[in-house]
């Protein structure tokens, strides 16, 4: 079992930043990629980004290519979304998430966080 803990939401204006943080814990050795996830009420959660953990490679999805960025910290199992020039539309749930890279590029979970509440006010 991996357990993910996030930190780091809050709210912010628009055109600002925020960094989110997501520390693994468990059983990481089975992780192969984490990333984040985001959510908005009546909405399926979409992709956001996530990275390889042993190489770093990094996948965005194209809403936040750009504006966002997807680091590691392996020695302290950790992942950070530095989130810049951030616009209303970015306002949601954010989860962090672990598991593989399929071949579209995007993050299949296998271990969810519990969440953060992103807001970006106009």
């Amino acid at each position: 079992q991996v357990r993910l803990v996030e930190s780091g939401g809050g709210l912010v204006q628009a055109g600002g930043s925020l960094r989110l943080s997501c520390a693994a814990s468990g059983s990481i050795f089975s992780i192969y990629a984490m990333g984040w996830f985001r959510q908005t009420p009546g909405k399926e959660r979409e992709f956001v980004a996530a990275i390889s953990w042993s190489r770093g490679n990094t996948y965005y999805a194209d809403s936040v290519k750009g504006r966002f960025t997807i680091s590691r910290e392996n020695g302290k199992s950790t992942v950070y979304l530095q989130m810049s020039s951030l616009k209303a539309e970015d306002t949601a749930v954010y989860y962090c998430a672990a598991g593989t890279i399929d071949v579209t590029t995007t993050l299949v979970p296998r271990y969810w966080g519990q969440g953060t509440q992103v807001t970006v006010s106009s």
